[in-house]
Order: C-alpha cells, then structure tokens, then sequence
C-alpha cells in the first residue's frame, strides 16, 4: 500500500510545501548563480529513473562554463564558483530536484539516479535499485554519501529497495537533514570516481 500509493501521494505534498517554503532562498540563489554562471542557474542531465526510462535531473549549476585556449572545459575544480562551492557542500545544489520529484520522475526517498552510462555495470541485484524511482537522499546518503565505495554504496541501495516502508523513509529524511545542517560527507569539489572506469579497471586485472 505505502510503495504503490501512500509514498506518491507523500512525496508530492512534501515536494510542494518544501518548494513553497525555500522558494525565498531559492530566489537568492537563482539571482546569485546567475552573476557567478553569467546566465547560467540550473543544470539538467539525463538519468534513468524507475524501469530505467530516462529523465532530466535537475539542480543548480555550481560550475561555470570557462573553457582553455582549444575550447575545452576545465576540469570541473577550476570552474567550480565560490557560490558553487557553498551550495555544494550545503546540498543546496540538490534542492531543485523537488521540481523532479513534482513531476513524478523522482521520489523524496530512494536510490540515486547515477549516471546513464554506467547502467552496463550493474550486477543483477544491482539492478534492483531500478525497480524503483529514485530518490534525492537514500540508504546509502545517510551511510556515507560520497566517502563509501561503490560496492558498498550500490548494496545499499538494493537493500533500500528489499526494505521500503514508511518508518524506513522517515528516519532517512530525518539522518539527511541532521548531515545535511552537520555537513556530515559532503565533498564540494571531490575527484569524481565513476563507477565504469572502475569495474573497466577490475576486468583489467
């Protein structure tokens, strides 16, 4: 009852009355982003969501687009903003992904949706993590975020998934705002370790 009906009609209302609530916040920083990005506020880029269908994420861009001499991008610490660098490690970049969760693409609650090209690389139980949508926090958010590995982090998400109940929600959404006012994991401008080169690397050996 509470996977199929409860939790899409909770996810909506929360969504909604957060959105109406922070939308003075989000203004500023809509304003702020716009300066630092020269006209550049939100990023988008596709995931896949439940079933593995695709959709747009949505968050505040945190990255200017400064390119070198050749017309190549920076790596990503080089144009990484100060306001980026604030919204990141205050997970203000992820407010936007409510207007996912609106959409129905998303829920409060859930796996991460990662990137679309590491969708080769999941294990069959890996793949579980697609049975359901995902979410903005999860399991594995308030067990470490972006410090644990990816074998870790991917069980849990599965786990998550065999596990999904109402109480289960309610303390995740309640460990990820006790992180999120600590701080607790987040990594403003962190070296990304994507999980295809990885498991690429492991077949290597």
């Amino acid at each position: 009852m509470y996977k199929r009906f409860t939790k899409k009609m909770i996810d909506f209302a929360v969504a909604l009355f957060c959105l109406t609530l922070l939308s003075p916040i989000l203004l500023v920083v809509a304003a702020l982003l716009f300066v630092a990005n020269k006209g550049n506020v939100f990023f988008t880029q596709e995931r896949p969501g439940r079933n593995e269908k695709k959709f747009r994420i949505v968050k505040f861009c945190s990255m200017n687009e400064k390119r070198d001499s050749k017309g190549h991008l920076l790596p990503d610490h080089e144009r990484l903003t100060p306001i980026g660098r604030i919204i990141r490690s205050t997970s203000i970049d992820e407010i936007p992904q409510l207007f996912n969760v609106l959409k129905g693409d998303m829920s409060l609650v859930g796996p991460r949706p990662l990137l679309i090209q590491y969708l080769p690389f999941y294990t069959e139980r890996e793949k579980l993590r697609h049975t359901i949508k995902p979410g903005i926090t999860g399991l594995a958010q308030i067990s470490g975020r972006n410090v644990i590995d990816w074998d870790l982090k991917l069980e849990l998400d599965v786990r998550y998934v065999e596990e999904l109940s109402f109480l289960g929600d309610v303390k995740i959404i309640w460990k990820t705002l006790v992180k999120v006012i600590k701080r607790e994991g987040a990594i403003a401008d962190k070296k990304e370790n994507y999980l295809d080169i990885e498991r690429q690397n492991k077949l290597k050996v």
